[in-house]
């Protein structure tokens, strides 16, 4: 998804930097600007990328948009919210965690559930490839950067006629 939006708005090519994949920039010409980055830790510890890129680049808490998975969400459902519970998510945790508030924009992604409430099934479940044919994974991918795309905008097109 990272790379999705990377690609859709020009960035240049990601560099290691706050333990992930980085990349900063405009959104398309004119447009805001805005960093990527995707953790290459695991789930459980994106807080650790996270924070210190948000400390960094001093982005203020309401302007970070989080992507993240949502098992309770049939697949290819598409919805953001800002703040609220965790929902044992390990990765939200986390970003609460290094963020230092659970107040930031999330982007949840439905993968759907398995039959079982098995952690371990679970989480296999959740580390595999989607089973869904292709077109519809692309399609759900495609979603879910419009509405990141809405997140980031809105402030700029809000402001445009003032």
């Amino acid at each position: 998804m990272a790379r999705l939006l990377a690609e859709r708005w020009g960035l240049p090519r990601a560099k290691t930097k706050y333990a992930g994949l980085f990349t900063e920039g405009r959104a398309g010409p004119g447009g805001p600007r805005v960093a990527v980055l995707m953790p290459q830790t695991f789930m459980n510890d994106v807080g650790g990328s996270a924070g210190p890129a948000r400390g960094a680049l001093r982005v203020p808490l309401d302007r970070v948009v989080a992507i993240h998975d949502e098992i309770d969400f049939p697949f290819g459902r598409v919805e953001s919210r800002l703040g609220g519970g965790l929902a044992g998510h390990n990765g939200l945790k986390s970003l609460r965690q290094g963020l230092g508030s659970p107040d930031f924009h999330r982007v949840r992604v439905g993968v759907g559930r398995p039959d079982t409430t098995d952690p371990e099934i679970v989480a296999k479940y959740v580390l595999s490839r989607f089973r869904e044919p292709e077109a519809d994974v692309r399609a759900m991918l495609d979603d879910a950067a419009r509405e990141v795309e809405r997140l980031v905008l809105r402030p700029v097109e809000a402001t445009a006629g003032e």
